[in-house]
């Protein structure tokens, strides 16, 4: 069987480097997409010396228009394949809407929803042409309901993960799968970014990769990580929205 190669945005931490270690050990050569170019170089060097792999490194600001035109670009000129797509990058912030930098959620917008969508037109296209493939697109807890005081991330997650579901049905047919990934409150660097609280016992890396590719095995439209976590998804079907929107908002406040 010939090696495939798996694509990783913000490989550089957290669950996305965690995708990398993973899957570098599942024998898969990598493509590691982020903006720190010393710790991708360091991963790359670290992860094909322990698992003989290839692990290419690409250097790209996701925020920027046409991004993902130009890490397609890099990986054709490279002649890869990819075979799994992780759309791991994204980020958030927290705050009442009307005081937070509109630039800053605009760049928001463009890494967790825009780039996603045109990281799948790129690559997307040669998996149903192979009649294989998997793409992974991280979203959230937060997916499942209003989150005020982060308002811009909850929405752009619950995007994603609608826009997964309803891709995971169109490419059944063509041998494709396609998962929408719900980690709740994990062992990263999210919070201190944000400025949004944690809340509950952290999961960790780990755990969220392996809910991911224990999910991919069954062929899931989208999973959430840890049990716990799924019960709290079932509460906006449960409660009035309103209530649910509220008990969000109380637990996303900015920090003091």
């Amino acid at each position: 069987m010939a090696k495939q190669t798996a694509l990783i945005t913000g490989a550089s931490s957290g669950i996305g480097e965690e995708f990398a270690r993973r899957l570098a050990g599942m024998g898969m050569d990598l493509v590691l997409v982020a903006r720190s170019q010393a710790k991708l170089e360091e991963m790359a060097a670290t992860l094909s010396q322990k698992h003989g792999v290839k692990a290419h490194v690409v250097l790209a600001d996701l925020s920027a228009e046409h991004a993902a035109k130009e890490v397609y670009r890099q990986t054709q000129a490279l002649g890869l394949h990819i075979d799994y797509l992780i759309n791991n990058a994204g980020f958030g912030s927290s705050g009442e809407f009307v005081h937070n930098d509109a630039d800053q959620e605009h760049e928001q917008v463009m890494v967790n929803v825009t780039t996603v969508v045109d990281m799948i037109h790129a690559y997307l296209p040669a998996m149903v042409a192979k009649q294989s493939g998997a793409i992974v697109n991280v979203a959230s807890l937060v997916a499942f309901q209003p989150v005020p005081n982060m308002a811009v991330y909850g929405a752009t997650k619950a995007f994603v993960l609608s826009l997964s579901e309803a891709l995971w049905e169109e490419n059944q047919k063509y041998g494709v799968k396609v998962l929408g990934l719900c980690p709740g409150a994990t062992a990263t660097n999210f919070f201190d970014a944000s400025g949004a609280p944690a809340f509950g016992k952290l999961r960790t890396p780990q755990q969220v990769v392996s809910s991911a590719l224990k999910g991919l095995e069954q062929n899931r439209s989208f999973v959430v990580d840890g049990a716990q976590n799924a019960f709290t998804t079932q509460l906006p079907r449960l409660l009035p929205r309103k209530l649910v929107a509220k008990m969000a908002g109380n637990f996303a406040k900015h920090k003091d």
